[in-house]
């Protein structure tokens, strides 16, 4: 760890230890916190600022401290951020063979057979290729990951209402826009209506997997 990364974790934990406010705070009283910094990483990212783009990935890092702060302090199962860092370390190695071992990757695609294969020897106690997908996603980027899930057991992919399909991004935004403003003239929860039908998807998967 670099001394200045050093000096963040020692203050982190100075913190932890001095500051009666944070010594309250547990992993699920951050949980808000975490969601509301890494939104504020993307927009700097979306806008283009370098400056709050730097600041607010140290915000972001900061929780990543405060997190391991908390679980070093655990009873039960303690561990601290070079834990932490040891792991990530550890995964990244495994999930690059073409960067740490003899494996060839000379496309992206050859990179991700790689990646995915590492990923699946290290999650063998999954049951289905749904399991992983975080359930607290936004909705929108939720049923993007599910729908790629869904891609290798439904090949004949999902099936809806037939439209004009957007040429670019900005048409992409264009028409959830208005999809959404059709929603709210009519009443319609439009988060909740993806959430339902995420789930049908998701049980339409489970489903093909059971057979």
């Amino acid at each position: 760890m670099s001394d200045a990364l050093r000096d963040a974790a020692e203050t982190m934990r100075a913190v932890r230890d001095r500051c009666v406010w944070s010594q309250q705070i547990t992993h699920r009283d951050l949980v808000p916190y975490l969601i509301e910094e890494s939104h504020e990483v993307i927009d700097a990212v979306e806008v283009g600022d370098r400056a709050e783009l730097r600041e607010e990935l140290g915000d972001l890092l900061w929780q990543v401290l405060f997190h391991a702060a908390i679980a070093a302090q655990d009873p039960d199962e303690p561990f601290d951020i070079d834990d932490v860092a040891r792991t990530l370390t550890e995964k990244m190695v495994r999930r690059h063979p073409h960067v740490f071992a003899d494996a060839v990757a000379t496309t992206p695609e050859e990179v991700l057979v790689h990646w995915n294969a590492a990923k699946a020897a290290e999650k063998r106690e999954r049951t289905s290729v749904l399991d992983g997908v975080p359930s607290g996603m936004p909705g929108l980027a939720r049923a993007q990951k599910v729908l790629g899930r869904a891609a290798s057991v439904l090949p004949e992919g999902v099936t809806g209402e037939t439209r004009e399909p957007p040429a670019s991004e900005a048409e992409l935004g264009d028409a959830l826009l208005a999809l959404v403003a059709q929603a709210r003239e009519n009443g319609w929860d439009a988060e909740r209506a993806l959430r339902e039908r995420i789930r049908v998807l998701e049980d339409e998967v489970r489903e093909a997997e059971s057979r």
